[in-house]
């Protein structure tokens, strides 16, 4: 999407989504401008309702197409063109985009990606918050329950691979709450976590401003009295994160240890990717729990939203928004998909018994008739 793509104005009337309770969501018709003119989908994650929702425009119907597949705890989402991994409460679930799938997808020629299920790695529970692809390959997560970044192989349930200095013991027991991962060149360089503490669960004392941000490399913090800071981005070479707590996306001044509200939205924000000048965030309502209770942004709102809201990252307005009524009250992960309306096949689908992937040399010796 160019810089001056014309976007219809978000305060028009919201339209309904074309999904029957519980689920029910409406948007702006902006939102159904933005994805159609930039080409792109949304990968989103709800722990809370066990869905991964795929966001797309569809251009039979006009409309913006909200896409359910059943998950157990959806958290975690690293995507790409060829990609896609999720992680869920004890389990990373792998997919593979096959595009010769998407064009046997009926209707015919209206899907561009078919993202397939290739592999599960069962991880125990360690409860997986963000997931970033590495530039060699690897899938980094962050271990919050052991607070820690690791990775995955065959033989073991998880790969250690950093750990906060402050951090005492490899123990899970939830000591500081590591939530977030940003990449830069394709290695895992900040982290958002919501106390700089060592006891089991010892972040929830002073949650409303005891959160930080770190630099991996360095073991440096950046930002602190941060409130429960979220999804850590670096983009356009500068780094954005939510200040969840606050309800705001925020841009760190990390030399001079300060940071800046771009938007102020209204709702728990989680869950942020970009695209040209759009950031897609995510909203949650957020319960009115021990975890939540004393946030400035419960303060702030009695009335809080559920959804993903686009943001102009040059000015902070909203151009647009999608926004759950019933059934999704807490958003976890909002992912932009390289495509304009892909599918995720379930793992007891018919067509994965005939659809195959084959190295190149081993393609060469299937009749041409049948290789797509």
């Amino acid at each position: 999407m160019s810089d001056d793509a014309p976007i219809t104005d978000p305060t028009a009337e919201a339209s309904a989504a074309a999904k029957p309770d519980p689920l029910r969501s409406v948007y702006t018709n902006s939102l159904g401008e933005i994805l159609k003119q930039t080409g792109i989908s949304l990968a989103v994650s709800t722990y809370q309702a066990g869905k991964v929702i795929l966001v797309r425009y569809d251009p039979d119907t006009e409309t913006v197409n909200t896409h359910f597949r059943a998950f157990a705890k959806p958290m975690g989402i690293a995507a790409d063109a060829a990609r896609l991994a999720i992680g869920g409460t004890n389990t990373v679930w792998y997919y593979r985009n096959m595009p010769a799938v998407a064009r046997k997808l009926e209707p015919a020629d209206k899907h561009d990606a078919a993202y397939l299920p290739r592999r599960v790695h069962v991880t125990g529970d360690i409860d997986i918050h963000e997931m970033a692809w590495a530039a060699d390959g690897d899938l980094w997560l962050v271990n919050t329950r052991f607070g820690c970044l690791c990775t995955l192989d065959a033989d073991h349930s998880f790969h250690p691979r950093w750990r906060p200095p402050h951090l005492s013991a490899l123990s899970p027991e939830d000591r500081c709450h590591l939530n977030g991962l940003a990449m830069l060149d394709g290695r895992p360089q900040f982290v958002t976590l919501l106390g700089e503490t060592d006891t089991p669960g010892g972040w929830r004392e002073n949650k409303a401003n005891g959160g930080l941000l770190m630099e991996v490399p360095t073991n440096r913090v950046l930002l602190r009295g941060l409130s429960m800071p979220h999804s850590p981005r670096w983009y356009n070479n500068r780094l954005w994160f939510l200040e969840s707590g606050q309800g705001t996306l925020a841009l760190a001044e990390a030399r001079r240890g300060t940071w800046q509200t771009v938007v102020a939205l209204p709702g728990f924000t989680r869950g942020l990717d970009f695209y040209g000048p759009l950031a897609f965030i995510g909203l949650s309502q957020v319960r009115e729990s021990a975890t939540f209770s004393g946030i400035p942004l419960v303060e702030r709102l009695t009335e809080r939203t559920c959804g993903v809201w686009v943001v102009d990252i040059r000015d902070g307005r909203t151009l647009g928004f999608l926004r759950f009524e019933e059934g999704v009250q807490e958003i976890f992960a909002v992912q932009v998909l390289p495509a304009r309306f892909p599918e995720m096949l379930e793992w007891g689908d018919e067509r994965l018994k005939h659809s195959y992937v084959l190295p190149d040399e081993a393609l060469a010796a299937v009749p041409e008739e049948i290789r797509n």
